[in-house]
């Protein structure tokens, strides 16, 4: 081979190691700590999913997954310890009103997926009157939906009908005939207690008088600033959108993760929840404002909020994508 060949060989290599070079993904340039809800389970597979496929890695970032209950959780957001957290709405809301410097900026589930549900026919809202309705506590999105669906039906507890303080045990409660009926998620309770009992099981639906979304991303202040909320809610809409498109795969992904805590039934009951009319126009992830609105108002009503809350105190669109690659 003459010398000018071996300088072009050379020449030719060089461009194409340029070239992969230029093509590889990012080197991570921080870690991002992110809560995650109680223990490692099936309903934060689009979180796992963005970690195993790479999509925190594309934007630079690695990701350090910590579980536990909200309450533990945004203490340690607001120190510092974590830079965002997974919760409830809700749990954002009343920290803020609270003098915390928090805010939602992408949502999981378009529409809340609490539900009142029973092995009896539930006909309508008028049919709990005289019943008793089984609720984790007096706490969580789970109790501000009910309360606005009685509210919303001129209902009284401890007049028209009784709440029963159950725990996390809503499905035994319900299958062993404990309380009439219980508020729980359809995407779990729902497909699990009709799995384990093979009956139907009836529901309520009460997003027409609480429709606000369900579980997202909350923020501290100081991970707004920057680029850092974009970069986290760039990758975390692209595990969504992989979840949503091949439950299947994402479920066989993410297992590893969760292990036993979930089931392909429950995330295939959860990507329905995901999509709306809303999010494909704005991005999925969006917060769609009228039902933040609505949601804030009912709050208000209940006196949980002050008169002249504003919904855009406690969320924001401005982080998500509407287009991803």
């Amino acid at each position: 081979m003459t010398r000018l060949a071996l300088l072009s060989l050379t020449l030719l290599l060089g461009t194409g190691l340029q070239a992969s070079a230029q093509a590889a993904p990012k080197a991570p340039t921080r870690t991002v700590n992110i809560g995650l809800g109680y223990n490692p389970d099936v309903q934060f597979t689009p979180f796992y999913v963005a970690d195993k496929l790479g999509y925190f890695a594309a934007e630079g970032l690695k990701v350090n997954y910590q579980h536990g209950y909200v309450n533990q959780l945004l203490p340690l957001l607001l120190q510092g310890k974590l830079d965002f957290v997974v919760g409830d709405p809700e749990d954002a809301i009343f920290a803020r009103n609270q003098g915390a410097d928090v805010k939602y900026i992408m949502t999981m589930y378009q529409k809340n997926p609490v539900t009142v549900f029973s092995l009896k026919p539930l006909n309508g809202v008028a049919s709990l009157k005289g019943k008793t309705v089984g609720i984790p506590g007096p706490y969580g999105s789970s109790y501000h939906a009910i309360q606005a669906l009685l509210d919303s039906a001129d209902l009284t507890e401890g007049k028209d009908l009784t709440l029963a303080n159950i725990g996390f045990t809503q499905q035994d409660a319900v299958r062993a005939g404990r309380v009439d009926a219980a508020v729980g998620y359809v995407n779990n309770d729902v497909v699990l207690l009709g799995k384990s009992t093979g009956q139907k099981v009836y529901t309520l639906d009460i997003s027409g008088a609480y429709p606000m979304v369900g579980v997202g991303l909350i923020a501290s202040g100081k991970s707004l600033t920057g680029d850092l909320a974009a970069r986290v809610v760039r990758a975390s809409q692209r595990g969504l959108k992989f979840t949503v498109a091949d439950p299947a795969r994402a479920f066989k992904l993410a297992q590893p993760v969760f292990g036993t805590a979930g089931t392909l039934e429950i995330l295939k009951a959860s990507t329905p929840l995901v999509t709306s009319a809303y999010t494909q126009k704005n991005g999925i992830g969006a917060s769609n404002p009228d039902a933040w609105t609505k949601a804030v108002a009912a709050l208000v009503k209940q006196g949980k909020l002050p008169a002249g809350a504003r919904a855009t105190d406690y969320y924001t669109n401005a982080f998500i994508s509407k287009t991803l690659k």
